[in-house]
């Protein structure tokens, strides 16, 4: 397919930033370094100002990092389709686009990119099609092994990251406090989660320093309240052992960096959690709270791929960690044994990060397939 065609892709703001966060790097991926011409229709400005500060909130149409950005409304989309049609997470195309589609040429191919699961069902249904609106839709999904779509990684992020170094680490993280080498460096993101009051008392008990960077978000107002204190963006309070900064809103690409900083990274949703892998440092991830409890079988088809290869205790402690973190438990126990297995659980990030690109990544994975299906 020749880099000149274009590339839809339309977004629904769910997640307060992660469907705009997924979509904003595979636009910018498949423009930056793809060479495509790529539109993002997204519903919500203003939640994709927060990760993208130079985004207007007032703008039908915008350009950013090479990017054409559409305010999609409640008024129909008068464009002409691009060749390659993206609805994100089954977000459904406005009526009016979709009749465009059908005016269209032969040519267009039209994919539902879906949420990542590690669950072996997603094996049968990749790249499927499906018969809609009397056009062919491929189901599109990232995943973690052969004959999925991968992770959505930038080659530019990924280079960045091997050159990152301790002394970039202390830069990056002395903007808040003063970097302690003994310490135990902890990024903090997470949904609403009744276990972080007993975390924050953990840590400010502990035997050695633990220092937090905590984004400013939905934990702000339970850290408060466990800590009995306000805790103000851009500030650090210091308890105990525990020294925590509240970090104002970051841009992705500063994210990152937050990650690579890191020894130990709690992250949310899908996006914070691709890109803790990327950053090939332990995680400890909160799966977005489902109410018929299907996250919990999502989240167990994960930890069952990520520790096939891990050493039986590490894995163990991270199992456990993770299952108290999401559903509750005793987390001063699960804590207490996985400290001691950050190490070896770091060296196993790294080589599970080995494995995710050696499988490509998802931008290069699905220019791929598109390329498969034109004629």
């Amino acid at each position: 397919m020749n880099n000149t065609v274009r590339w839809d892709i339309f977004c629904r703001v769910i997640d307060n930033y992660g469907d705009i966060g997924v979509c904003w790097r595979l636009a910018r991926q498949l423009s930056l370094e793809h060479g495509f011409a790529v539109r993002l229709m997204v519903d919500d400005l203003a939640s994709f100002q927060r990760i993208q500060s130079d985004i207007c909130t007032d703008q039908a149409q915008q350009f950013c990092s090479g990017v054409e950005v559409l305010h999609w409304g409640d008024s129909p989309l008068e464009i002409e389709p691009g060749e390659v049609v993206i609805e994100a997470f089954a977000c459904d195309l406005p009526a009016s686009y979709i009749a465009a589609m059908k005016a269209k040429p032969s040519g267009l191919v039209w994919l539902n990119l879906e949420y990542l699961s590690a669950e072996d069902w997603v094996l049968g249904c990749h790249g499927l099609p499906s018969p809609a609106q009397g056009l062919a839709k491929f189901f599109f999904f990232p995943g973690f092994v052969d004959g999925t779509g991968g992770l959505l990684g930038e080659q530019a992020q990924l280079s960045a990251r091997a050159a990152w170094s301790q002394a970039d680490s202390e830069d990056y993280l002395g903007q808040w406090q003063a970097v302690d080498a003994h310490s135990l460096k902890v990024s903090l993101f997470a949904y609403e989660n009744q276990g972080l009051a007993d975390l924050l008392s953990l840590w400010q008990q502990s035997d050695i320093p633990v220092q937090v960077f905590m984004p400013e978000g939905l934990l702000l107002p339970l850290a408060e309240a466990a800590l009995g204190q306000a805790l103000p963006v851009g500030g650090t309070i210091c308890l105990g052992a525990l020294s925590l900064s509240v970090l104002p809103m970051q841009s992705q690409d500063e994210y990152d960096r937050l990650l690579w900083s890191c020894d130990l990274n709690f992250v949310r949703g899908e996006d914070s959690f691709v890109r803790a892998q990327w950053a090939a440092l332990p995680l400890v991830w909160h799966i977005y709270p489902q109410d018929d409890d299907a996250h919990r079988v999502k989240l167990d088809a994960f930890l069952a791929h990520y520790l096939s290869a891990c050493p039986s205790e590490s894995a163990q402690a991270l199992n456990d960690f993770w299952q108290v973190w999401n559903h509750g438990g005793d987390l001063q126990a699960a804590w207490h044994m996985l400290l001691p297995q950050i190490s070896v659980l770091t060296t196993h990030a790294a080589l599970w990060r080995e494995n995710l690109i050696k499988r490509g990544d998802l931008a290069t994975n699905l220019v791929r397939f598109v390329n498969s299906k034109v004629k």
